[in-house]
């Protein structure tokens, strides 16, 4: 039977205004929505009981709620509390106006940052990512479309769908997204709280670049680029640019320093 724990303030569907769909999830979707009492706007994540169970996800859901419920930090997306009735769980979330980084790439020429928004995101990234780790959590699906931005444009890693807390445990499940997987995760092997910074040095690159450092046509190339580490910059690539992504990857994120970087 699906369980979830809520807070001890007791909240209900009538306690929202909806507003217009936000974004479609694998178990639901996101609507802006605001607290009838507050007036206070929120982004609220409606997830579909019976899917999560189909797929045999509910601990997942429950990790992601309970990890992410107790993250204080300006650049992580606050989760408010969650609630649930016969039908479906609902997450009530900080809302992010300016939308996702990846969106935001898109629209980009030549889809990258110039040197200092790529600096800026990156060093708000990895100051994240310095406190989740602190805390002992290791988020494991970091990449564009997992930050998020809020109205003054501040980078927030939001959906922590595979995070976990790892107090002092090395993991072997194979997730996230290929392009940003580090070597240790693609081949099976244990892994720990590196993967997030092997990931920070992949976005690194591709802020500054317009696409994933180790992407190809097909997920056999991207494999073996990932496994042997190798990516080089395009010309067009700025001196500093390229100064950005080595400080980056000289603390090890790409294959504990395996990389010469052109």
């Amino acid at each position: 039977m699906f369980q979830l724990i809520c807070y001890s303030n007791s909240w209900s569907l009538s306690d929202f205004e909806i507003g217009r769909p936000l974004g479609k999830g694998k178990f639901g979707n996101v609507y802006l929505a605001r607290e009838k009492k507050s007036k206070f706007i929120v982004a609220l994540k409606v997830i579909f009981k019976s899917q999560i169970m189909k797929a045999n996800c509910e601990n997942q859901l429950k990790r992601e709620v309970e990890i992410q419920a107790h993250l204080r930090h300006p650049h992580i997306l606050r989760l408010y509390g969650y609630f649930h009735d016969d039908k479906r769980v609902y997450i009530i979330l900080e809302y992010a106006p300016k939308g996702e980084v990846y969106k935001e790439l898109q629209l980009m020429p030549g889809k990258k940052f110039d040197d200092k928004k790529a600096a800026t995101y990156i060093y708000q990234l990895a100051n994240a990512l310095k406190y989740c780790h602190a805390k002992k959590v290791i988020h494991r699906d970091i990449k564009p479309e997992n930050l998020l931005l809020d109205a003054k444009g501040q980078l927030k890693i939001a959906d922590f769908g595979w995070a976990v807390h790892a107090p002092s445990s090395r993991r072997m499940t194979l997730c996230g997204t290929l392009d940003y997987l580090p070597p240790e995760m693609v081949q099976g092997q244990t892994h720990d709280e590196k993967v997030d910074l092997w990931s920070l040095g992949v976005l690194c690159y591709e802020f500054v670049v317009g696409t994933p450092a180790f992407e190809t046509a097909t997920w056999d190339g991207t494999y073996n680029k990932i496994s042997r580490a190798a990516y080089s910059f395009p010309s067009y690539v700025s001196q500093g640019a390229r100064d950005l992504v080595s400080k980056v990857s000289s603390t090890q994120l790409f294959c504990k320093g395996c990389v010469t970087l052109c």
